[in-house]
């Protein structure tokens, strides 16, 4: 069932555990997921990164990504992760993303603010949902995911209040944050501000994201979300598990990839089983879950308002006008 961040994580920060975004850069990777998320019956998101798209393009992944979520017996969030530029982010919503992340973070507060309020109306006009960033989560070396590696990331980490004037200013309906994480694998223990997630978690209404999961440990992960983050990025570890898995079946050059395909989905389901048991999302599927993709839904700074008719009208022109610039 193809849902949206709002399906899965407000019932995960209510309930107090966590939903992963495990990113799928071809197929054994999705395969693994959804196996993983379907014998656990546990909602998931999966999806992208732009950093990615050289291994495995925006389009040619949506090919699989959205059949697989429709078809599945869970809720399925399909997430374009850290879109760094406008056109990467309203081409995924294009294709049928049911979310999205436009990554300002390096950009000034304002900018950062400005664009990605632009970026929330748009999505929202989708029925899609949208994760901005506060601080900056960089990059371990050798990260997958990027390489904005930080020399003294304490510099970066999210200020509570300015994480409460951006949610009301934007509108996103999640926020990942910067506590001492980051993309990729650890060479050193990360040591994580859990007093900061708490008092953010607090401060603000919308689920906290805890970007760079890979290489945490399980207590880490447990007070994290004891502490209120509600969904957790992964890709480092099931990208090396998958490789991890075709070595061993590898035994010399009388193998063809068909008999190095099964042994990756079957690593890729296992540790993507490991890390919803420890989020504690197991069960939590398509019976307690409606999907609200498709139909428009309020930016978080509306919630408790409302939307009238001419904000309605105002944000399907913005998407228009988008749409026409493109085709120019």
């Amino acid at each position: 069932m193809l849902v949206n961040l709002n399906d899965v994580l407000l019932p995960a920060k209510k309930g107090k555990y966590a939903v992963g975004l495990f990113n799928a850069v071809n197929l054994e990777l999705a395969r693994g997921i959804i196996a993983a998320a379907e014998s656990t019956q546990s909602p998931v998101i999966m999806g992208t990164a732009e950093i990615l798209f050289p291994y495995g393009p925006l389009e040619e992944v949506s090919y699989y990504l959205l059949p697989m979520a429709k078809k599945a017996n869970v809720p399925v969030v399909i997430h374009l992760d850290h879109g760094l530029n406008k056109e990467t982010c309203l081409k995924a919503l294009e294709l049928g993303f049911s979310s999205i992340m436009y990554d300002c973070s390096t950009d000034p507060y304002d900018v950062n603010v400005a664009k990605v309020k632009e970026m929330a109306d748009i999505a929202h006009s989708y029925g899609a949902t949208i994760e901005g960033e506060l601080g900056h989560v960089g990059d371990n070396p050798d990260s997958a995911e990027g390489d904005s590696q930080l020399i003294d990331p304490s510099k970066y980490f999210t200020d509570p209040k300015m994480a409460k004037d951006y949610v009301d200013k934007t509108g996103v309906d999640a926020l990942a944050i910067a506590v001492g994480n980051a993309h990729g694998a650890y060479k050193l223990p990360p040591k994580l501000d859990f007093e900061r997630i708490r008092t953010i978690a607090n401060t603000i209404d919308v689920p906290l994201v805890l970007h760079g999961g890979s290489g945490l440990t399980d207590n880490d992960f447990r007070q994290a979300i004891h502490e209120g983050i509600s969904k957790v990025n992964i890709f480092t570890d099931i990208n090396v598990a998958a490789v991890e898995a075709q070595f061993r079946h590898f035994q010399g050059m009388g193998k063809g990839i068909i008999d190095l395909i099964p042994a990756a989905v079957e690593a890729v389901k296992q540790e993507t089983m490991k890390k919803m048991q420890l989020f504690s999302s197991t069960g939590k599927n398509a019976n307690t879950i409606k999907s609200t993709f498709g139909t428009p839904i309020v930016p978080a700074s509306q919630r408790n308002t409302g939307s009238s008719d001419a904000d309605v009208q105002k944000i399907v022109e913005m998407v228009v006008a988008e749409i026409m610039k493109k085709s120019k």
